[in-house]
């Protein structure tokens, strides 16, 4: 009888290959793994890229809202919220709205409705026993995202008082 150890050749030849395939077997799968991890993050940073870029400028047309107000009630400045409203002061599409704004937001002031009371006024405050207002819709919006794709709009109520 004829012992074989297991440093025999034959041994060897009936098992060579054998690791290679399971390496490369773990591999393959290892490699799977990573790559679907690397896409799993790249997704979650262009998500959070988004979210970012939205909130900036939803930010952004809010500051041109209270920057279009406070240009209108300006010391030395025509406030447009005050005029009589006629034919066609209104509404107001105007470069001047923001000017010198890096906030590449849009603004249009148009009329809400015209000669309503004014709204928190309690009582009769003027002489003639009542105050009417003005009130218009500021809308101010703003392009973001890929070509610009997407638009945030904002719509500010403001009432002047009119004092007769």
């Amino acid at each position: 009888m004829k012992l074989i150890s297991k440093f025999s050749p034959v041994n060897i030849n009936q098992q060579r290959g054998v690791v290679l395939v399971v390496s490369l077997v773990f591999l393959v799968a290892l490699t799977a793994v990573a790559a679907a991890l690397m896409q799993n993050s790249t997704t979650d940073m262009k998500m959070s890229g988004a979210t970012e870029e939205k909130s900036v400028a939803l930010q952004e047309v809010i500051s041109a809202a209270d920057e279009v107000i406070f240009n209108e009630l300006a010391p030395g400045v025509v406030n447009r919220f005050a005029l009589p409203v006629n034919g066609d002061n209104f509404p107001i599409v105007a470069v001047n709205l923001l000017p010198g704004t890096r906030t590449n937001s849009n603004a249009q002031i148009n009329l809400a409705n015209i000669s309503q009371t004014c709204p928190r006024t309690k009582g009769n405050a003027s002489s003639a026993g009542k105050i009417d207002c003005n009130n218009f819709r500021l809308t101010t919006t703003r392009n973001f995202g890929r070509n610009n794709q997407n638009v945030i709009t904002v719509n500010t109520g403001v009432s002047q008082q009119l004092v007769p």
